[in-house]
């Protein structure tokens, strides 16, 4: 059912009594509110498993299409490299054609990407298995940033105040959800190359369900009444004049330089971990571990920290302190993976670095909305390989990649510097206002004077 923000719940009122405020205001929260998010969820969910679900598999993917390693790595690759250009776009299509349709566009997208890249393993006499990869993964990856913005408007324009940041949480950690997903079902499913087939048909599964879901349960981009202050005065700024105001926000630019460096951070982390470990003697089990504990551990800091943050509003001081325990444990697990036989610490040091750093994204990308109110993965990727070097004398290495083993010393320092400059910066010189809790108060506390003043002319329920 729906129910109105402030109605029906709490202490009985007598008859003479004046309503709650949200019934005053006209705020309302709606049930369907959940479904928005459950197929947002999904949508993010699916994406991020379709993204990484080759890399578990890489050498019994190459070998089945008779490719290279490097052309496997760039079916992971291009979603970092879409998602540079299609950044912007994707703040004018959530503008200009609205939550609803920008989510069910998205949906049948990556439902087709799904089936694009499946055709080679489940059609006979196709000449060029990469081309048909490749495309599908691309279609994928157009949606990508769409879905990974989504979340924090939906919670702008669909949830009440104390809502918002949970929301957020769940929409935005339904992205890692789908990364632990493809690094836990694929190895699973595919032993030999006859599965491939077979997981290539799952992961269509998912995908096309969140299309039909998307297609058959999202009515509305915004609600009939909004269910605050701030989600009634977030309309828009037209698209140049809004960009044209950010890049006037210095709180914004620094809080976008740090946080993207981050995800640029942590996407490395999450691509190479594997090579980097196999070099000192750890085991693609062991690597996979560690990755799932850097996101198990994320994903529920990210659920405290967000009841947290509803309940406090110290958007800051959470990102701020996330930022710098996120550099300590950063520069940890440079200094740990050097060594051998630290099983114990790493799966600790990449638990605490999910719990950290992972923990604060949804909040940052909250605080985002806050500051701004109206109104760079690949590249670390290819910046930390390109400093790996190989090494000719004999090592513990449990690599597979037919080389020498690589050094990864001077990449993982510069991993390490990298985070610890950029918690530097955002410490010292991220300051802003929380605007549209300072709007939403205004207009409350404006509207509670004159109930105070004139009870007679507020209608009792």
């Amino acid at each position: 059912m729906d129910g109105g923000a402030g109605g029906g719940r709490g202490a009985r009122r007598g008859p003479d009594a004046p309503p709650a405020l949200g019934a005053v205001l006209g705020y309302r929260v709606y049930a369907r509110r959940w479904i928005f998010l459950l197929v947002l969820s999904l949508l993010n969910c699916s994406n991020a498993a379709l993204w990484l679900s080759f890399a578990p598999v890489a050498d019994i993917i190459a070998h089945h299409f008779v490719l290279s390693t490097k052309q496997i790595n760039w079916l992971s690759l291009i979603y970092l490299v879409v998602s540079i250009p299609s950044g912007v776009v994707a703040i004018w299509v959530l503008d200009s054609v609205g939550l609803r349709w920008a989510t069910i566009t998205c949906a049948w997208l990556n439902f087709a990407g799904s089936i694009f890249r499946a055709l080679p393993s489940l059609a006979i006499g196709i000449e060029d298995p990469f081309a048909f990869l490749m495309g599908g993964q691309s279609l994928c990856a157009l949606v990508q940033t769409v879905v990974i913005f989504s979340p924090a408007k939906l919670a702008a324009l669909w949830f009440p105040e104390h809502q918002r940041v949970t929301a957020n949480m769940i929409g935005t950690m339904s992205n890692s959800l789908g990364i632990l997903m493809a690094n836990l079902l694929s190895p699973t499913l595919v032993k030999k190359e006859k599965d491939i087939p077979w997981m290539m048909g799952i992961y269509i599964i998912p995908a096309g369900l969140t299309c039909l879901l998307a297609t058959a349960c999202l009515w509305d981009s915004v609600p009939p009444s909004p269910p605050s202050a701030g989600a009634a005065r977030c309309s828009s700024e037209r698209f140049l004049e809004g960009l044209k105001l950010l890049l006037h926000n210095r709180a914004y630019i620094t809080l976008a330089v740090c946080f993207g460096g981050g995800i640029g951070i942590f996407s490395g982390f999450l691509a190479l971990l594997e090579q980097v470990l196999c070099v000192k003697g750890y085991s693609n089990e062991f690597a996979g571990l560690c990755g799932a504990l850097f996101i198990i551990f994320g994903v529920l800091g990210a659920l405290v920290l967000s009841l947290y943050v509803d309940q406090t509003k110290q958007f800051t001081e959470a990102v701020k302190i996330g930022y710098c325990l996120t550099s300590v444990v950063c520069v940890a697990f440079a200094l740990v993976s050097q060594l051998q036989g630290q099983t114990l610490a790493l799966a600790t040091i990449c638990s605490l670095l999910g719990l950290f750093g992972l923990s604060v994204v949804p909040i940052a990308m909250e605080l985002a909305v806050e500051c701004s109110f109206p109104a760079a993965g690949a590249l670390v990727v290819v910046l930390l390989t390109a400093l790996s070097v190989r090494r000719a004398e004999p090592s513990t290495s449990t690599c597979q990649d037919g080389g020498g083993p690589l050094d990864w010393k001077v990449s993982l320092l510069l991993m390490a510097g990298l985070c610890a400059l950029f918690s530097c910066c955002l410490t010292l010189f991220f300051h802003t206002r929380y605007r549209r809790l300072e709007a939403e108060a205004r207009v409350s506390c404006s509207i509670q004077d004159d109930v105070d003043r004139a009870p007679q002319l507020v209608a009792t329920p």
